[in-house]
């Protein structure tokens, strides 16, 4: 065995990693302000879906700043954070949930975003649950009396194509549109995804996916699971009545 020209061949392929990786590190760091843009647009754009309005990506940031009036960060008990440096925009929702895991139930927070649109106050609340193969997640927006549902905007990272990957159609998210999530009492009830289709006087449910069971009671906990935190802050601030 040619013991020199193993050596050579070693010491070769241990500098193109070096090198290699040199070249993956800097370019991961150079790339990663316009990733972070990026994500950060994408994020607005979903945000936007919600009220219905779409924009290109050169425009996104100027057009939610138009809509986008305010934005609050709320405490676990539905209470608005005045002297917070957490930007109610930064907050993942999917660590805040996460802290339940870790015994930080207590320290969440909850971003809230007021919109403004044809002259119309909205709110905007983000949303995660789990889907049959992975999370799902997405936007819902409520009208100014924080009882009606305006629309919403549903992701997904694995569900199925054709049944619970539809839960990103217009056909699906259309039917939320005009449904409470308080029921005549002001009782919080959330709305539901029904198996087998919600009756056409059901105020509070929408049909569920054909073939999709799971995914589409996914939308019905993770709807109902957060929902439900923003509720406290809805009481104190409603000025409409609940019945309609």
């Amino acid at each position: 065995m040619d013991k020199d020209n193993n050596k050579t061949t070693f010491i070769f392929s241990s500098v193109m990693v070096i090198i290699v990786a040199i070249v993956l590190s800097v370019t991961a760091i150079s790339l990663a302000p316009y990733q972070e843009k990026n994500s950060r647009v994408e994020k607005m754009k979903n945000i936007l879906s919600s009220i219905s309005v779409t924009t290109e990506s050169d425009q996104t940031e100027a057009t939610f700043d138009k809509y986008i009036t305010k934005q609050i960060v709320l405490n676990n008990k539905g209470e608005e954070l005045t002297n917070n440096n957490v930007k109610a925009f930064d907050i993942d929702i999917k660590k805040e949930l996460d802290k339940s895991k870790t015994g930080n139930e207590d320290k969440r927070l909850f971003p809230l975003f007021i919109c403004n649109k044809d002259g119309k106050s909205f709110y905007i609340i983000p949303v995660r649950g789990k889907g049959l193969w992975g999370p799902i997640w997405g936007y819902i927006s409520l009208e100014n009396d924080m009882n009606t549902v305006y629309g919403v905007s549903f992701s997904h990272k694995s569900e199925t194509p054709g049944l619970g990957a539809e839960i990103e159609t217009k056909k699906f998210q259309q039917q939320f549109a005009g449904k409470k999530i308080f029921d005549e009492s002001g009782k919080f009830v959330s709305v539901d995804v029904i198996k087998g289709g919600a009756k056409a006087d059901n105020s509070h449910g929408v049909d569920a996916i054909s073939g999709a069971t799971i995914t589409s009671h996914g939308v019905s906990n993770m709807l109902e699971n957060i929902l439900e935190n923003y509720i406290p802050y809805f009481k104190k601030q409603q000025t409409v009545a609940f019945k309609n």
